[in-house]
């Protein structure tokens, strides 16, 4: 199924406009979700929408916006007066200005989008407008209407279209002086910034996201297929903690030698999982099919890799296996 546009209008840079879709870069449809259910009937919860004093449902139109003035008095807001307030923003993104990429403090960051060509017309206006801002070297600063409210969004190249970025408004971040003003100043000697320094040395890498694996993400699934399969399920022991550290340098010290002896084996273990990976080349799926690494009833030993069609229902879902059990086989 094709993506869905949050929003679609016009990217304008003084005359020169194109229409454009905006998509959302990020999901959370892949993660593990859970419904409310009655531990009694193992039914689903459902809510209704009721009047507080009353209790009795009341039906979608005839709910309306209010905005709390006292106890029981609101300010009773209609959804035509909310649309009278419609800004060029609802429609168009104006190009404001160009600032540094970084000039934007990260707290202000919310949420990417993607930013393309709505329709066949329109590319080369598009196009102008994503070259011009990569040849500046900075970022194109805009507002656009989501959600019924208008956000400052923050617009730079990437590949062949835009990353647009949602900011916040300065009242919706909080200042740090109320949280960093009881942090004591601190004098660290040379002999510790050292030793911090070597540890960091030995940490230090670049930045692969699909390095990264979401732990918690496979343990739910995990123990969604072990209830699946009716296998028990035994709650793990707590991770021990390092406790109160008593003498910094010696903690630093321990730490930096603790560092030295994972590092020749973290990158044993990296050369053989790239070793799997160059020596067998995956095989290709049919059209319409994905890869899954299924249990077979009654074989507790073994594990065989089956290619099956997509399952219709969401049951399935959690049978899903981690990066580098993928990457490995």
């Amino acid at each position: 199924m094709a993506p869905r546009a949050n929003w679609k209008g016009f990217l304008r840079l003084s005359l020169v406009t194109c229409p454009v879709a905006l998509y959302p870069a990020t999901s959370d449809t892949e993660k593990v979700s859970f419904n409310q259910i009655n531990r009694k009937t193992g039914h689903r919860i459902k809510y209704a929408k009721v009047d507080a004093d009353t209790g009795e449902e009341v039906a979608n139109e005839d709910i309306m916006k209010g905005y709390k003035i006292d106890t029981d008095t609101y300010i009773e807001v209609s959804k035509d007066e909310l649309d009278d307030l419609a800004l060029e923003s609802t429609r168009t993104i104006e190009i404001d200005e160009f600032v540094p990429r970084a000039d934007i403090d990260s707290r202000y960051v919310i949420r990417p989008y993607y930013l393309v060509p709505d329709g066949k017309v329109g590319h080369d206006a598009f196009a102008v407008i994503r070259e011009t801002i990569r040849s500046m070297d900075k970022v194109a600063i805009g507002r656009v209407v989501l959600t019924n409210r208008e956000h400052i969004i923050a617009l730079e190249p990437l590949d062949n279209g835009l990353m647009g970025t949602l900011l916040r408004y300065p009242y919706e971040v909080r200042s740090e002086k109320e949280y960093f003003d009881d942090i004591q100043d601190v004098k660290i000697t040379k002999d510790m910034l050292d030793l911090a320094k070597h540890i960091v040395e030995q940490k230090s890498g670049s930045f692969e996201p699909e390095q990264f694996e979401d732990r918690y993400e496979q343990a739910l699934i995990d123990l969604i297929n072990q209830k699946r399969n009716g296998q028990k399920t035994s709650a793990k022991a707590a991770p021990k903690t390092g406790g109160n550290v008593i003498n910094l340098m010696d903690a630093l010290k321990r730490s930096l030698a603790n560092e030295k002896q994972a590092a020749p084996a973290a990158a044993k273990e990296s050369g053989r999982e790239n070793g799997k990976a160059k020596g067998k080349k995956p095989r290709k799926a049919a059209a319409g099919q994905r890869e899954m690494l299924l249990p077979i009833s009654g074989s507790g030993k073994r594990a065989a890799k089956e290619t099956v069609k997509e399952a219709p229902k969401k049951a399935e879902k959690p049978v899903r296996t981690s990066a580098r059990t993928r990457k490995a086989s």
